[in-house]
């Protein structure tokens, strides 16, 4: 009798494995087809070689990243070109971005841990938000300093810096700790300083993730960002002191 199960298992193991490889077939095909390629042309042409998640510029349009999104790519739905071929169901990422979306960072520990740093008005929050799953744990000194205080995000009330500061070391140790039942863990920060984001990094097993935005990139989108300009100076010093401060 054991004998006849541990060969049922090998037989449904081996259809899962072809099954796979049968699926692999079939979106491999796609993505190598002419109306993908030329598709797939169209698209970082118009949008230009430039990630619709951090806002970095793809210095070679070749390695840019068409990503299936919010619809995923399946073998079920390659043949909808509804879904496959519609320009409202891509975006343009660089390397890192897509590997997030897709979790394919090697991992340290069983939950993902990820350091996203990178100068004010970066997109690191975006970057968050587009990649991250519900019950994931989120540690960001804007969103706290909202919790505390109820003031919109651009607005942060120094008076309310140590508890801030506090809450969120209470947080990241439940992150070094694997305290919880969350998914994946975001740290969200400027970390301008290499000592400080590599050691924090090192410390809760961490993956680093860097927005690279030029600092003209960041002025522009303050210039344009409605709600900062009541605090426009004081986000003026804070992406200046950023700059000023960040080592690679």
């Amino acid at each position: 009798m054991k004998g006849k199960f541990s060969n049922i298992v090998k037989n449904r193991m081996k259809k899962a494995s072809g099954d796979k490889v049968a699926q692999y077939a079939i979106l491999k095909a796609f993505y190598n087809s002419d109306k993908w390629l030329s598709f797939r042309n169209v698209i970082i042409a118009e949008r230009g070689p430039i990630c619709e998640t951090c806002g970095k510029v793809i210095a070679n349009p070749k390695d840019c990243e068409v990503d299936h999104y919010p619809t995923e790519l399946t073998p079920e739905n390659v043949s909808d070109a509804n879904i496959s071929l519609n320009p409202a169901n891509v975006k343009v990422r660089c390397h890192d971005c897509h590997n997030i979306r897709h979790h394919r960072f090697c991992r340290q520990y069983e939950h993902g841990v990820y350091l996203v740093f990178g100068p004010p008005l970066s997109g690191k929050t975006s970057l968050v938000r587009e990649n991250m799953e519900r019950g994931d744990l989120v540690v960001d000194m804007d969103a706290l300093f909202c919790a505390v205080s109820l003031q919109p995000e651009y607005d942060k009330p120094n008076q309310l810096l140590n508890n801030v500061i506090g809450l969120r070391n209470q947080l990241i140790d439940n992150i070094k700790t694997r305290y919880g039942k969350w998914a994946s863990a975001w740290v969200i920060g400027g970390y301008e300083d290499k000592y400080r984001r590599e050691a924090l990094a090192a410390d809760i097993g961490a993956e680093l993730i860097f927005c690279d935005v030029s600092k003209d990139e960041c002025m522009r989108r303050l210039e344009t960002d409605v709600a900062r300009q009541c605090r426009k100076d004081e986000w003026k010093r804070y992406i200046d002191r950023w700059f000023e401060r960040y080592v690679a």
